[in-house]
C-alpha cells in the first residue's frame, strides 16, 4: 500500500549533510532536482555545493562526484535544459530511500527542492490537502 505524502514537506539528505529541507511534490514534473548554484566538471569529478548563502541550512561544503551524469530536462516553463544528475539517499518518514537529483538554479524557487513523479511512483499518494507528515513523524518520534 502506498504511504500518504502531502504537498509539502521537510526531509534529510544525509549524505549531502542536509536536515530539514523543504520540498514541493509536484507530479507534474518527471524529475526531481535540488538548487545547485556552483557546478563544475573537472577531470571527470562533478564538484558542487548545495543550496546558496540565503538559506539557512547552507553549509558551504563543497562535495564531489565520481559518479553522475546528464540530463535533457523540459523545466515548467517548456524550456529544455541540460543538468547535471546524481544519485543519491533522502529520508521520509524515517525510512532512506535513493533518489536522482538534477542540479538546477532553483534561487527564484519558493522550495529549493522538487520532488517529481519518478521517485513518488509505486512509493507514494499524495494528499493535497496535507503538509509536513513525514516531518511530523521525525518530530513525534525524536520526542519519545
Amino acid at each position: 500500500m502506498k504511504r500518504k505524502i502531502g504537498r509539502t514537506d521537510k526531509v534529510d539528505f544525509p549524505l549531502l549533510a542536509l536536515d530539514n529541507i523543504d520540498i514541493k511534490i509536484d507530479t507534474g514534473a518527471y524529475t526531481s532536482s535540488i538548487h545547485c548554484k556552483e557546478m563544475r566538471v573537472e577531470n571527470d569529478f562533478l564538484m558542487c555545493r548545495f543550496l546558496d548563502e540565503e538559506h539557512g541550512a547552507y553549509h558551504n561544503k563543497e562535495f564531489v562526484f565520481d559518479q553522475y551524469d546528464v540530463r535533457v530536462v523540459k523545466s515548467s516553463n517548456g524550456q529544455t535544459q541540460v543538468r547535471y544528475r546524481i544519485l543519491t539517499e533522502v529520508v521520509l518518514f524515517n525510512k532512506v530511500y535513493p533518489i536522482f537529483l538534477t542540479l538546477s538554479d532553483r534561487k527564484e524557487m519558493k522550495y529549493p527542492v522538487l520532488i517529481g513523479r519518478k521517485f513518488l511512483t509505486k512509493r507514494f499518494m499524495v494528499d493535497i490537502n496535507r503538509t509536513n507528515l513525514s516531518f511530523k513523524l521525525k518530530e513525534k518520534s525524536l520526542k519519545k
